[in-house]
């Protein structure tokens, strides 16, 4: 088998689905490397492991019932392991290993064997190279790369993703349209903090988006993609919702779409345009700052 991954929304056939054990014990709150799951944390809201578990099973139990191929994980001791989507990702058919923040380290290691049981080839980032699964939306010809590159990037351990990341995908894929986002980022106001892009960005469809416009730092990004996809054809996201992860819904094909039922302004705004939209609660995962798209890494897609 081989990888291949060359949109968002084509036909899900093979994913990586993360899993919890380890994930729901309560942390120190130097452990936590995102805003919402310390706001979690001293809120006494953090999730338990067997919350996490159930959410991620019934995630599963929807993919199967498409057919889909589940792999998980290995289980590595006290490490979270949910989203899984950061590990790596695919494009076409090469797997980039991501150069994650340094507390994720170890998480590749839980999917090393998976990945080497394919017949693609596996790139290694260089170090200077940071990067992260969710900063990477993968459009037909286009590559659409969230980053940030202020001079406070060293100081943010939400910002993943940097300037380095888009020269070296423009090098490796010189066919390909490379269309940078620059995100904004907060360590501390969920609100204000858009993690990954996936977090205020999702294709559905052929021509469909999910966008939160004030996660985004430039506002030309806006104008462009709302050009790109017809203002008519997008679903705006206020900051609140995009908190909530309304951007991080998973394809499993053009015309289905796994979303949580809170969701009630997005899924009808789906199902009003022809979408079918499967429900699968979330609320729990979501504490943690991702939702479906983080915990989900496609290998096959077609």
């Amino acid at each position: 088998m081989e990888f291949n991954v060359a949109d968002e929304t084509s036909s899900l056939k093979s994913v990586i689905i993360g899993v919890a054990k380890n994930s729901g014990k309560i942390p120190d709150l130097m452990d936590l490397y995102d805003p919402k799951s310390v706001r979690n944390l001293k809120n006494n809201s953090y999730p338990s492991e067997s919350d996490l578990k159930k959410e991620l099973s019934e995630f599963i139990t929807i993919l199967k019932k498409y057919n889909v191929t589940v792999y998980r994980p290995k289980d590595i001791y006290d490490i979270n392991q949910i989203f899984v989507r950061d590990v790596g990702f695919v494009i076409d058919n090469f797997f980039f290993k991501s150069n994650i923040i340094p507390k994720r380290d170890k998480e590749y290691e839980g999917i090393i064997n998976i990945i080497k049981s394919f017949d693609s080839e596996l790139i290694e980032l260089p170090v200077d190279i940071h990067i992260e699964g969710g900063d990477v939306i993968n459009f037909n010809n286009y590559l659409f790369i969230g980053y940030y590159e202020k001079k406070n990037y060293s100081k943010l351990y939400t910002a993943r993703t940097n300037k380095n990341a888009i020269d070296f995908f423009k090098k490796f894929f010189p066919k390909k349209i490379i269309k940078p986002f620059h995100l904004n980022k907060s360590n501390t106001i969920p609100e204000k903090n858009a993690l990954h892009l996936d977090c205020c960005l999702q294709i559905v469809g052929q021509d469909n988006a999910i966008m939160c416009s004030e996660l985004f730092t430039n506002k030309n990004d806006v104008v462009w993609l709302k050009s790109f996809f017809g203002e008519k054809n997008i679903f705006f996201a206020d900051k609140n919702e995009m908190s909530s992860m309304y951007c991080n819904v998973l394809s499993i094909n053009r015309n289905t779409v796994v979303s949580q039922p809170s969701f009630k302004r997005l899924n009808n705004w789906l199902k009003d345009i022809g979408y079918c939209v499967e429900v699968v609660d979330f609320s729990e995962v979501s504490k943690l700052g991702g939702s479906f798209r983080c915990c989900s890494l496609p290998l096959i897609r077609y």
